[in-house]
Parts: structure tokens; sequence; C-alpha cells
């Protein structure tokens, strides 16, 4: 392999591992806002232990979050020194104003959130949960604006010229509301809305399956299902608000979103396809003029393909982001199913009886994670074969020093460490779940369960025990 392909491969291996664990904290920072909030409100111990419990599970997403992101930045440097050259304006002025008003707000707020019950009010702990989902939430603004700006540039003039050439930032607001920062913005925070929901519903529909915290488990299910409900369908919303704004800031994004080749013909929506990409044409089931009238409400309207651009100015893998888009589709299609239908089996009261329905949902904390996952490579897959849309190529972007092997070298040693820290993130919060939240009181039967074990047992042993002062030796015979 080249030095782009390796150094393209190795950025999105690290990439796609460290984005596993945002979204999960940005989201479950929704839900423990959420449920601390409804102890606050109705006093009920209930919701304290669920949230004590999913903080614990918030702790070490994020921990674990930041030991997988820090290494990206210096991959710009050793892999992609003449886009660093280019975007080092841009992307400084983002990351600094990531630093300053969303990771050191999230951070400093987290010892409270974590070590702040007893010893601090209950309002202030409250704060703190809230300051910290707010800080996650600011942490995505920054990221989200300075990879929008590469997608929709914005706000900057060039200086220099060739390879010293580099952007230097005009207007700061015209940078960060570039044409496509607000909708891209709005798309990731509900994918990490949905992500954190469903490992609640996950974790949960586990717990019910074994009969296990049930007084915990059922409450924080209709909890999440109800986020899950709701962030689902703001999605499809979303989603098609983000399209639209693709169809005009990146038309030959768009194009290889559906396979679209001929400009002078309307544009199909597929639901599922293969894009020859030599012949110039996908082949799959599909509604005729769906995506003309998505963009303009005419099923006839032609929409700019493929063929309109110059062959180098397409992006490299049609149907790579072709196949993507429809995984990231199908699946928001198939969340919002799946919750609609609990909700529907929750209003005839028969949510909890469906076992089927609780197995899928089990397994269900993956599926945010694939839309994800397939959003982001739909993305940043169909703005090649541009690093800055319109401006800055990746095969110009790169190091002039480093070499195949090196970028190889480093990639193994990525793959065998991060190999690891999955298989310990796996182990630590197996543990944390099947540990279970903490008992904050014992209920009735818990009560009764324990005069079984101290006073009962015992005289069916033969043992002495006091009752009311005398001493009384009874035999289990």
């Amino acid at each position: 392999m080249d030095v782009e392909i390796l150094a393209r491969l190795q950025f999105a291996f690290t990439i796609s591992f460290h984005y596993i664990y945002p979204p999960l904290s940005i989201g479950l920072g929704l839900l423990l806002v959420i449920m601390e909030g409804m102890y606050l409100k109705t006093g009920n111990k209930l919701y304290e232990q669920m949230t004590r419990f999913w903080i614990r599970i918030f702790a070490l997403i994020f921990g674990i979050g930041v030991a997988t992101g820090i290494i990206m930045e210096f991959e710009f440097g050793t892999n992609w020194a003449t886009y660093s050259k280019y975007v080092g304006d841009v992307f400084g002025s983002a990351l600094a104003a990531e630093g300053i008003f969303a990771f050191a707000v999230e951070s400093g707020f987290l010892g409270i959130l974590l070590f702040g019950w007893n010893r601090v009010s209950s309002r202030v702990h409250f704060f703190s949960t809230i300051m910290v989902f707010l800080g996650s939430m600011f942490s995505a603004i920054w990221i989200v604006v300075a990879n929008s700006w590469q997608q929709t540039p914005a706000g900057f003039h060039i200086v220099g010229e060739g390879m010293n050439a580099r952007a230097e930032i005009t207007d700061f607001w015209a940078m960060v509301f570039n044409p496509s920062s607000v909708e891209r913005l709005v798309h990731v925070w509900i994918g990490a809305f949905l992500a954190g929901a469903f490992l609640v519903l996950s974790v949960n529909a586990w717990y019910i399956l074994k009969n296990k915290h049930l007084h915990i488990a059922k409450p924080a299910f209709k909890i999440a299902l109800v986020a899950a409900t709701f962030f689902s369908l703001a999605q499809l919303l979303a989603g098609h608000r983000s399209a639209d704004g693709v169809s005009k800031n990146q038309p030959a994004k768009l194009a290889a979103m559906e396979g679209h080749y001929d400009s002078l013909a309307k544009a199909d929506m597929f639901l599922l396809g293969w894009v020859d990409q030599k012949k110039g044409i996908a082949k799959g089931l599909k509604i005729p003029g769906g995506l003309s009238f998505l963009t303009h409400q005419d099923f006839s309207y032609p929409l700019k393909g493929l063929q309109a651009f110059k062959p180098q100015d397409r992006p490299t893998q049609v149907n790579a982001v072709f196949q993507f888009y429809h995984i990231m589709v199908a699946i928001g299609m198939l969340l919002i199913a799946s919750t609609l239908l609990a909700c529907w089996y929750w209003w005839k009261g028969t949510l909890f009886t469906k076992k089927w329905l609780l197995v899928f949902f089990v397994w269900s904390v993956l599926l945010p994670q694939l839309a994800n996952q397939a959003g982001w490579f739909t993305a940043e897959m169909g703005r090649q074969p541009w690093v800055v849309y319109g401006l800055l190529r990746t095969s110009d972007a790169l190091s002039r020093t480093v070499t195949a092997n090196q970028i190889l070298f480093s990639l193994v040693l990525f793959t065998i460490v991060y190999t690891f820290l999955f298989a310990l993130f796996l182990f630590l919060l197996n543990r944390k779940i099947h540990h279970g939240p903490e008992d904050l009181h014992q209920t009735d039967e818990e009560n009764e369960n324990e005069m079984y074990t101290k006073r009962i047992i015992p005289i069916l042993e033969g043992s002495t025990v006091t009752d009311g002062g005398n001493d009384k030796t009874l035999s289990s015979h």
C-alpha cells in the first residue's frame, strides 16, 4: 500500500475506535440529568440508586474516551503535516475553544459528579451533573465545527501559494456557523442521545430477562425508551435536513450516496442496491424519483449526477459511500420501528412480557453505534478526493517525510493497544453490569429475608437466640 492509503486507514481506524465513546458519554449524560432530576423532584431513593449506578458506567466510558482521543492530535503532525499547516489557524481556534469552554468544564465538574455524593448538597450535585453533560455537548460543538469547516469552508482567506498556502480566519463566527455546521451538529447530537439511550435499554432489558434489580430496571427502561423513541423520530427530521444541506453544498457527495450518475435524469432513492463504478450505474430496490422528490418535491426533477464532475473530482469509492449511507438509514428506520412497537406494548401493559422484544433490546446497543460509524464514513468518504472541500486534496495533505513502513508499523501497534483497551473496557463494563446497582435501602421482602437469616435459621439449627432478654435454646428436633 502507498502512504496515502495507509495514512487514511490509520486515521480511520483510530477515529472510529475513539468515536465509540463520546456519543455514549453525551447520551448517557442526558439520561443522568433526567434520572437525577426525577430524584430531586420526587425524593424517591430509587432514582438516586439508578443515577449512582449509571454514573459509574459514565466514568468508565469517559476515561476510555479521553485515552483514545489524544492520539489523533499527534497523527495530524506525523502523517498530515501539509494539512496541519493549511488548516492550523482554523483547527487551532476550534480546538482551543473546545479545551477552554468544553473539556475544562466537563472534567472540572466530573470530580463532584463522581465523589460529591454526601459531600455537597443534592442541588449542587445536580448542577454538577448538568455541567458535565453540557461540557460534553460543547465538546461536540467544536469538533463538529472544525470538521464541518472542512466540508463547507467559510470565514477565511488563503495566505501564501503552493505548498506554503494556508487558511487564515477572517470571520470567526462565519467559520463557526459555516453552511453545514448547525445541521450536522444536530445530527451528531441526536445520534449520541440514541447511543446513550440504547445502552440503558440494553442493560435494563438484560436485568429484566434475568429477573434482577427489577425495582430499578423497569423504571430505567421506561425512561430510556421515552428518550429513544423521541430522538429516533427526531433523527428522521434531522437526517433529512442534513441531506438537504448536502444537496446544496456537496452535490457530488449526494450523488454518490444514491449512486446517481446521469444529470439529465431524475434521481432515484434506493432502499438497497449496488453501484458499479466502472459502468456508472446503480442497481437495486428503489423508489423511482424518490431523491428528486425529497430535495425538490418533484419526482421528475433532474438532479446533478456524478457525470457532471471530472473523474478526479468525484468520490473515490462511490459504492462504499452508497452502502454506508444506506446502512445508516436502514438502522435509523429500525430504531423508529422498534421503539414505537415497544411503546405500543407499554400502552397495552404487556411491555415486559415480550421476551423476544427484550432480547432485541439487549443487542440493540450495537445499532446506534453502527449507524453513527456509517454516518461518519459517509460524510468523510463522500468528501473525497478533498480533505478541505474544493481547496485541498487529500493526496496533497500528506507529510512528505513519513514512509509507508513507518505508518504500517504504528498502525499495527495501535491495533494491539486498542484491542487491549477495548477488551479492558468490555471486561470492566461487564463486571459493573453484573454487580448491578448498590442498594441504598432495603425493600420489605429483603427485610423479611434478613429476619429469616438472622432469627429463624438459628432456631432451626438449635442455636441460642435472645428474645426480650431471655436466652432460649431450641432444638431443631
